[in-house]
């Protein structure tokens, strides 16, 4: 985080400073070209960030399907990581700057196409994400107890879609597949006492369900090995600190691994093996009233099984070994199976992109826009004049937020460049959109950044009343409602 605070600091907003000044433009009869961007997320804001920052003549309209801004920032950081939600304060100053544009409670797709877009926009950035988590593709996936990673976070986060979800937590063992950051987030907030959580911005609903829960062990199940571990070493080392609970990782797991650390291993990587081998061979004297939670290797989940009452009690693993492959570590099975008792299941494998508009060309296979750099590429490899994507839909799942705003600033970059050669459509009704094209379309109720400012002001005072940061709204409805009402 030291180093994002200090890249943040390095790209402070300043209309009054801009940094480059471009010599031709597109649009007719103005200096001004205009930007629509597809989701509030990072990787939205950040593009709108960065060329506002680099050209006075932008300007920006940020549409999101939800009525709130922010994305993953608001509905994916853990509760318990509040210093990584301070980029809301940055975004709040850009929306505020009065070239950008919020426009919420849109879904573009469904109410309104890109094709909609582009008579209004002379550049359009899909920058919404990878809203879907990835399958097992295993039998009694479906059974009940066996929840989405993606789904928990989201319903602890006060997702709309997954203010319903209701997991149940009343067995004492749980076993998460996946060893990335949201993985441990999800392994974290099950272990965390109650009375540390209830201070943060978590929802009420979570939180109740979370002081009844009976978990006890909660197994982080990946099918490669310590050294391909994805989860970066601030999630492990608030693992091995929680209080009331200890890691319990078999020492015999890393035989063989402390030579390899003295070779050519990349310093983050070696950090964190040299913390997880610290970990299993931690002496612990008692662990009586204490929980645990531990880390399997090796390992690709077979089946899921259900005991006489339907729900998911235990699974079958295949035990794998590393296989160099073109210089990838690959696991391969080794037909050797082992079966484990679990109460509840968590898959955390990763995520993918989803299609939106048929305008706009998708790869189903790697859940992401075809691009080049961030140039949205038709069926023939070409660039689609105009179009362009960001953050995850543009690279896949990868990475923190810092990736984001990297990848993000990439994507402008480009923008620019092709502002500067005279390569963006001109636009029919040019910065109009927000003025013409929102009010000519029956049943579209669009919320302003000062209408969502109503809704952070009533949940910061609902959390207030509960001694917390904030309390989320989670109905889309009463959202609505409460940014409308005079």
């Amino acid at each position: 985080m030291a180093l994002f605070a200090r890249l943040l600091r390095n790209f402070v907003f300043d209309t009054a400073a801009p940094r480059v000044r471009w010599s031709r433009c597109v649009s007719r009869n103005t200096s001004t070209f205009n930007v629509c961007v597809v989701g509030s997320g990072p990787a939205g804001f950040y593009t709108a960030y960065k060329l506002l920052k680099d050209n006075p003549d932008v300007k920006v309209d940020i549409y999101e399907k939800l009525p709130v801004p922010f994305g993953l920032v608001r509905y994916g950081v853990a509760p318990d990581h509040p210093d990584v939600k301070n980029v809301i304060n940055q975004f709040t100053e850009l929306a505020h700057s009065g070239r950008c544009t919020f426009v919420g409670n849109i879904s573009i797709g469904t109410q309104l196409t890109v094709d909609d877009l582009k008579h209004y926009y002379n550049a359009i950035v899909m920058a919404y994400g990878a809203k879907e988590e990835r399958k097992l593709g295993i039998p009694g996936e479906d059974l009940p107890g066996v929840y989405s990673a993606r789904a928990f976070v989201g319903w602890y986060n006060g997702l709309p879609e997954e203010k319903n979800l209701h997991p149940d937590l009343s067995g004492e063992r749980a076993v998460i597949f996946g060893q990335g950051n949201v993985a441990v987030d999800v392994a974290r907030i099950l272990l965390t006492p109650v009375e540390l959580l209830k201070n943060t911005d978590i929802c009420a609903h979570a939180l109740n369900t979370l002081a009844q829960s009976k978990i006890r062990r909660v197994d982080i199940v990946g099918r490669r090995g310590p050294l391909q571990v994805a989860f970066t070493i601030k999630e492990l080392r608030e693992l091995t600190k929680l209080p009331g609970c200890f890691p319990s990782l078999d020492p015999s797991d890393f035989d063989g691994i402390q030579p390899k650390l003295s070779g050519k291993v990349p310093r983050p990587r070696k950090r964190i093996t040299e913390l997880m081998i610290n970990a299993a061979n931690k002496e612990i004297i008692n662990t009586e009233g204490l929980k645990e939670w531990t880390l399997t290797f090796l390992r690709s989940p077979v089946e899921l099984l259900s005991s006489t009452d339907g729900t998911v009690s235990s699974v079958k693993l295949e035990k794998n070994r590393i296989e160099d492959r073109n210089g990838v570590p690959c696991a391969i099975g080794t037909g050797e199976m082992e079966t484990r008792d679990c109460d509840v299941v968590f898959c955390s494998i990763g995520y993918k992109g989803v299609p939106v508009d048929n305008s706009v060309p998708f790869d189903s296979d790697k859940g992401i826009i075809p691009n080049k750099d961030g140039r949205v590429l038709n069926n023939e490899g070409e660039h689609i004049p105009g179009l362009y994507c960001s953050g995850w839909v543009k690279r896949g799942p990868t990475g923190v937020i810092v990736n984001t705003m990297n990848d993000a600033f990439a994507t402008a970059h480009l923008i620019l460049m092709d502002f500067n050669d005279g390569k963006l459509p001109v636009a029919e009704y040019s910065g109009e959109a927000t003025k013409k094209l929102l009010p000519s379309i029956k049943g579209l109720d669009p919320i302003t950044f000062s209408q969502w400012e109503k809704i952070d002001h009533l949940e910061q005072q609902r959390g207030n009343e509960l001694g917390k940061p904030r309390e989320k709204v989670i109905s889309v409805e009463e959202m609505v409602t409460v940014a409308t009402t005079e």
